[in-house]
């Protein structure tokens, strides 16, 4: 299967135990792998047929915008409902870093979920 990556898109979600943690946007980086049969999109040229990867990227910068979430793997799993549902891959891996421990570069999850 092909695969279309976004690697680490900046973004600033609400997310933490702690409200102290919730109450500003905190800086996240995003990893989202699509994958998709793209050899049509590719014999005739054609971005309609296949995934839009500007599009995913402005849906995800906006899709922090008024939510909150205390797990990233809350987050994670509603990041892949949305790409399956308004995006079509046939399976997506959505992998979060974040930086909440000053000794450590960062924490982070990865799922995959199938269409």
């Amino acid at each position: 299967m092909d695969k279309i990556i976004i690697s680490e898109l900046e973004v600033f979600y609400r997310v933490g135990i702690t409200q102290a943690e919730r109450e500003q946007p905190q800086k996240l980086l995003l990893t989202v792998e699509m994958d998709h049969d793209f050899k049509a999109a590719a014999a005739r040229d054609n971005l309609a047929e296949t995934i839009d990867y500007a599009a995913v990227s402005e849906r995800l910068l906006r899709f922090g915008d008024d939510s909150h979430w205390e797990l990233i793997e809350t987050l994670a799993a509603d990041l892949a409902a949305l790409i399956l549902e308004e995006f079509s891959p046939k399976q997506v891996t959505i992998g979060i870093k974040k930086f909440s421990i000053p000794q450590a570069r960062y924490v982070g999850v990865t799922l995959t979920r199938p269409q």
